[in-house]
């Protein structure tokens, strides 16, 4: 916890203002000190080379023994001056003549290297350049600083520009005594500052609460009002910029809260239009991409509305091929989209509008989704069934047409003809009656008019006599059209159906009528019932030249013929499997078929089934 509070103070203004100008100061310290240590420094060095510095008289000294000829008794010469020299700052003193030869030492203790070479670069470049060398250097052995000082010697008996040399004079002199006292002074100097520093950062601490206390208050309340609680109120300490600050905040407070409210219900309100629609919503950004999408819209196009935010309008539409963006900005013409697949059928229909400020900007679209499919369906419907009837009824008035005109023109009088012509008319006339009672009956199934009367019936009895009047017609005829056999594959166990007798019975002469029609002369036609768990399954199989693949989807279809030329030799109208298929699923069953071109077809009836004991059914006719 402690840590915790230690991390937010850290992270906090109030540390921020004190640690600036805790910065200031140190930085004034640092640039002050800085500047004065190099001061010291330099007035130090400089003070101690003027104190290092040899005499002049000893130098002239000096090049006086180097310019005798006897090299022996200068030696000694040289020894004596340079010992009787006493300077405590200067560690060692060397001569080295003009060849490089290291004439004297004033350290006892390294008499040794006296008439060796020097091995010294620096005295060496001396000599040869005829000139002064002065450095300061760092001996790593010992940690100690130096002043080493090479100066040319000149023979005193030549002036001017014709002086010679006779060697150089090397001085290394200890510089320890004046970084002490460098390092003392940077001691006191450190010490002042950071008791400077601490008391400069305590007080920058205790002003800096001062100013950001108000502002602490002003964000806790921001904080709030980010939370959604506007009841806080921010106290004005002072009428400065920060107490107009406060008393904005406390303003701004009131605004927002109302703000917030207003928001919130039109939100609502808003969310609540949008989920009860039954139109499709989408909205989008200026580039297009979908920012809300209602429930509905996101069922159209089987897209989650967490998948969809974001995504472009045009792939969400699958229109990206056709349209771009500024088609749809520019022309917010209708669409119409078609979104049906193998598992629905689904046509929309799209309506766009701009999202546009008052200045003229557009900052997105509107789209709106119609499911127009069963309009669709219905318009396809009705054009198809005007086209259908229209079809269906010209045919047998254009033949009423032509034998009436034949008869009219004195067909009639003619004995022979005058009965076929007459037969034909009121075949056709039959034929047409039958069609509109047909259309009368899909249109009162339709509309839910039609009366079911439904009842309980051991359906392997109604199928068995059904089947009984196809080979009663078969029978009574002595020379039939077409002869066919009609095989019976049923269970031995009755089962009892709730259905419409006389409306299931017109499904069956329907189905047994097709089979017998387009079954070959000689053909079988198999009729089977069977049980499954909950469902009795009636089976019409034919040995037809079968159904093509293609129109398997459209058998149940109202006037449609798989053979037209010959369904209408044959008498068909077109109606009976939809009149089946519209009874069927009346009393809660299902019709298909099946069928292999070449090969026949196979109707199958599904009806919903529960098992009855006889002792249930006896006790039903008990109670009733």
């Amino acid at each position: 916890m402690l840590k915790f509070k230690r991390k937010n103070f850290l992270k906090s203004i109030n540390f921020k203002i004190a640690l600036v100008f805790a910065l200031l100061l140190l930085i004034t310290l640092e640039i002050v000190g800085a500047i004065f240590v190099k001061q010291l420094e330099t007035q130090n060095i400089r003070q101690f080379k003027s104190q290092v510095q040899i005499p002049t008289y000893v130098d002239n000294s000096l090049a006086e023994q180097l310019s005798a000829t006897n090299s022996t008794k200068a030696n000694a010469q040289i020894k004596t001056i340079l010992s009787d020299y006493n300077n405590s700052n200067i560690d060692e003193i060397r001569v080295i003549d003009s060849k490089g030869t290291i004439r004297g030492t004033n350290d006892v203790n390294d008499q040794s290297i006296v008439g060796q070479k020097t091995t010294d670069r620096n005295v060496k470049n001396a000599i040869y350049n005829n000139r002064s060398y002065t450095k300061n250097t760092y001996d790593t052995q010992n940690n100690g600083r130096y002043y080493v000082s090479i100066v040319p010697l000149y023979n005193s008996s030549t002036t001017g520009n014709n002086s010679q040399l006779v060697g150089v004079l090397y001085v290394r002199a200890n510089m320890k005594s004046v970084y002490n006292t460098i390092n003392t002074i940077m001691g006191i100097f450190v010490l002042a500052s950071l008791i400077a520093m601490t008391l400069g950062l305590g007080i920058a601490i205790i002003i800096a609460r001062a100013i950001t206390r108000p502002i602490e208050e002003m964000k806790r309340q921001t904080q709030r009002i980010a939370r959604g609680d506007y009841a806080g109120q921010v106290r004005v300490y002072s009428d400065d910029e920060l107490g107009q600050l406060a008393s904005a905040i406390n303003n701004l407070s009131i605004r927002v809260e109302e703000s917030q409210e207003s928001t919130e219900a039109e939100r609502r309100r808003l969310d609540s239009v949008l989920a009860h629609m039954s139109d499709g919503v989408i909205a989008t950004d200026r580039r297009g991409n979908i920012t809300i999408i209602n429930e509905t819209a996101s069922d159209f196009v089987d897209v989650s509305a967490e998948k969809a935010i974001g995504n472009s309008i045009l792939d969400m539409l699958k229109i990206r091929d056709e349209y771009s963006l500024r088609d749809l900005i520019e022309n917010q013409d209708e669409l119409t989209l078609d979104f049906s697949s193998h598992e629905r059928d689904l046509i929309l229909n799209a309506y766009f509008s701009l999202i546009q400020r008052e200045s003229g900007f557009i900052s997105g679209l509107v789209c709106v989704l119609h499911d127009v499919t069963e309009q669709q369906k219905i318009d396809n419907d009705r054009k198809q069934f005007v086209s259908n009837v229209s079809h269906e009824l010209r045919t047998p008035l254009t033949s009423l047409r032509s034998y009436i005109e034949a008869l009219s023109d004195g067909a009639w009088k003619d004995p022979e003809v005058a009965p076929s012509f007459l037969k034909v008319t009121q075949e056709e006339t039959d034929r047409m009656i039958r069609m509109i009672n047909e259309l009368l009956s899909l249109s009162r199934m339709d509309s839910g008019t039609t009366r079911v009367d439904m009842e309980l019936v051991n359906i392997n009895e109604l199928f068995n006599y059904v089947l009984n009047r196809f080979d009663m017609i078969l029978k009574k005829d002595d020379n039939p059209a077409k002869y066919y056999t009609i095989k019976r594959e049923f269970t031995k166990r009755d089962l009892w159906v709730e259905i419409d007798t006389d409306k299931f019975t017109q499904v069956l002469d329907n189905i047994m009528n097709n089979a017998i029609k387009y079954s070959p002369d000689g053909g079988v036609v198999t009729c089977r019932l069977l049980e499954t768990h909950n469902q009795v399954i009636i089976s019409i199989s034919d040995q037809g030249l079968g159904i093509p693949r293609a129109d398997l989807n459209h058998v149940f279809d109202r006037f449609f013929r798989v053979d037209k030329a010959r369904s209408r030799a044959q008498g068909g109208t077109g109606l009976g499997l939809a009149i089946s298929k519209e009874v069927v699923q009346m009393l809660g069953g299902r019709i298909w078929v099946d069928s292999v071109e070449g090969q026949g077809s196979t109707f199958y009836i599904s009806l919903p089934y529960e098992p009855y004991e006889e002792e249930d059914l006896w006790d039903d006719d008990s109670q009733a």
